[in-house]
């Protein structure tokens, strides 16, 4: 694959399994519970404070650039160990794998400790499970959405 084809792969791909997490957080929201904590700080911190019609497209953008540039490291993954040959159904599994993961290492340790916040850990199951989710939704739909090889196939 090339890095043109990959770029292509990771917009396309890491686009779809970015938009499959906003319902899950809206619904989680509307519930009081924590979501998209670092994408609101990381946000505040490049623009500051803005109108609320522009923090929300300022959001949706900063999502979807996350989401695709994500979406570069499980693709290499799958080009690397799986080629042309990848069943879906392990793809699926690697990459709710890759979702959990990413949130381990980003959101519940690297981003809190760069933000000087406690980690989810500390604030409890209410704090982890929904951004924990969100991101096992995001890896899964990924895992689902990418083409190995990125010839087309389907399987």
């Amino acid at each position: 694959m090339t890095s043109g084809s990959m770029l292509r792969e990771a917009i396309r791909a890491g686009s779809l399994a970015g938009l499959a997490m906003i319902p899950v957080a809206a619904i989680f929201r509307a519930r009081g519970l924590r979501v998209n904590e670092y994408g609101r700080k990381t946000l505040e911190l490049l623009v500051g404070d803005v109108a609320p019609a522009l923090h929300f497209s300022l959001t949706f953008v900063q999502h979807l650039v996350i989401s695709v540039l994500a979406a570069l490291p499980l693709i290499l993954v799958f080009e690397r160990f799986f080629g042309a040959s990848g069943e879906r159904r392990t793809r699926i599994l690697v990459g709710a794998a890759y979702g959990a993961g990413f949130y381990v290492v980003m959101n519940s340790l690297a981003l809190p400790l760069a933000f000087g916040d406690p980690t989810p850990w500390a604030l409890g199951f209410e704090t982890v499970y929904p951004s924990l989710a969100i991101h096992l939704i995001y890896g899964a739909v990924l895992g689902w959405a990418v083409r190995p090889g990125n010839r087309g196939e389907r399987s």
